[in-house]
């Protein structure tokens, strides 16, 4: 490796699938194709829980939620806790201390009882930050049967809307004009535009520190409601756009949750619909790859861009239709797990333009800049660093499988799940549990749990899961009494 250390650029976006960044994707994005052509696309880059609080919170720290502590929102009454446990450090306080300059612009959403400032950053504008709160309180609601009785909901349903009565509808995909003075920057009236030009007017200053710095931008988007500048709405042709190839999985053998979610909400929109919000979806990632190209051009516009290690990735991806299910949450399948990863650094990264498919998390980012940095380790957390990868080299005991672990977003839900190349087990603590011959059904559309010709395949796989959750300290999964030890095997099936 290079024996300066590297200047370190993230940019991370906000429920971002990560096979829009696949060379063969309808999806263009110039930007990332760019970058990934001058260094590396991992193919196989999972978060360990689809929610924006756990995965965010695992990035900063290396560690698993049953280490670090977050495990759901962590700005609304239903908190499982606020802040990460005592003493769990975070990448950023080594960089810190080891010389490097350090500035945060985006989204947080990290901890409700600390802000960026209070881990090393310098901040230029922080979202999501520690006291929101993102929740309606009791009046929010009164005020809202108010206004229903003043302005009755419309008797058809509009185009992209989704109707929840008493709740507010939800329209989850349209556009919004560009004023005329933006025609030909349309991604200036966007509200990811402020994160990323705070971003942008930070780099300069950063290059001349003469100091080893690192600049954190991260965008809401293309987060749902898929919402976007006109411009971007009208790149895709819906028409052309295919169904998910697993759209018309009915469910049935899967979770009752997951079927409630779409029966309720999602069987509302038409075919016609799903491509339409599909179209969306793809204007809006273009909409973030152009940010992505004005980071990385105004980093050459330093003369710094050889020795600054680039990262694109997101914090966890979006069903948008597949299963016909949105969003994210309870389900557990790969559209929302998947994450893109792509990485640049010229002066560092052995043989650029190349794939690597071994399994990466968001808990290998932060042992990954600690050593890159030369700073002191995180201790014992659960990733472990990629640098080997971008030598071209593969350890022989590089992990295998990928895990997840889920406890519910705003309500409460067991889930664990483990992933080989070949099949993935769900273990749902309170329905029926998942098995997927990913071989065979890669889009995980056949439930195999229950075919006794899986038996040994996930006995096998529970197994895994078990020495996972001692490994993490996952002990909330190990309570023996009957109402709640629901997994086919338990853990004197695997350990010791």
């Amino acid at each position: 490796m290079p024996a300066r250390r590297p200047n370190v650029l993230v940019f991370m976006t906000d429920q971002q699938r990560g096979d829009v960044v696949m060379p063969k994707h309808p999806c263009q994005l110039p930007h990332a194709a760019r970058l990934a052509g001058e260094g590396i696309r991992f193919t196989h880059a999972f978060t360990c829980t689809a929610h924006c609080c756990p995965s965010r919170a695992t990035f900063m720290t290396g560690a698993y939620p049953s280490r670090h502590g977050i495990y759901n929102n962590v700005s609304t009454p239903t908190a499982i806790h606020r802040g990460l446990y005592p003493n769990v450090p975070m990448f950023s306080e080594r960089l810190r201390d080891s010389g490097y300059r350090l500035s945060y612009s985006g989204k947080w959403h990290v901890s409700d009882e600390e802000n960026p400032s209070d881990r090393g950053w310098t901040e230029l504008q922080v979202g999501a930050s520690k006291g929101s709160f993102m929740h309606r309180r009791l009046d929010h609601w009164r005020e809202m049967a108010q206004k229903a009785k003043a302005q009755p909901a419309p008797l058809e349903r509009p185009w992209g809307v989704v109707q929840r009565p008493g709740w507010g509808d939800i329209e989850i995909f349209g556009s919004r004009p560009v004023p005329p003075e933006l025609k030909d920057r349309p991604w200036e009236s966007h509200h990811d535009w402020r994160t990323v030009k705070q971003g942008l007017d930070a780099l300069p200053g950063l290059a001349a520190s003469g100091e080893p710095w690192f600049l954190y931008v991260g965008c809401n988007g293309p987060h749902d409601p898929f919402v976007i500048p006109e411009p971007y709405a009208k790149l895709y042709d819906p028409l052309k756009i295919p169904l998910p190839p697993n759209y018309r999985d009915t469910l049935e053998d899967k979770p009752r949750i997951y079927q409630r979610m779409r029966k309720q909400y999602w069987d509302q929109l038409s075919e016609d619909e799903i491509r339409a919000s599909i179209a969306h979806y793809w204007g809006y990632c273009k909409l973030e790859d152009d940010y992505l190209g004005l980071l990385l051009d105004a980093l050459e516009k330093t003369g710094q861009a050889d020795n600054t290690l680039v990262i694109f990735t997101s914090d966890h991806g979006e069903y948008l239709g597949a299963h016909g299910l949105y969003a994210k949450g309870v389900p557990c399948f790969r559209e929302a797990y998947h994450v893109p990863l792509l990485v640049r650094w010229p002066e560092g990264i052995h043989r650029p333009g190349r794939e690597v498919d071994e399994f990466i998390t968001l808990a290998d980012f932060a042992p990954t800049f600690t050593e890159l940095a030369g700073a002191n380790s995180l201790g014992e957390i659960t990733g472990r660093s990629f640098v080997p990868f971008l030598r071209n080299e593969t350890p022989a005991d590089w992990p295998q499988e990928h895990y997840t672990q889920f406890n519910g977003v705003e309500l409460y839900y067991t889930q664990r799940s483990v992933s080989t190349k070949a099949h993935k087990y769900v273990y749902n603590g309170f329905d029926f549990d998942e098995l997927y011959d990913l071989q065979k059904d890669p889009h995980e559309t056949r439930n195999v749990a229950s075919d006794p010709a899986y038996t040994a395949i996930k006995r096998d796989l529970c197994g895994k899961m078990w020495r996972f959750a001692e490994r993490e300290r996952d002990e909330m999964l190990f309570n023996p009494y009957w109402t709640v030890a629901m997994a086919p095997y338990g853990p004197a099936d695997a350990l010791g």
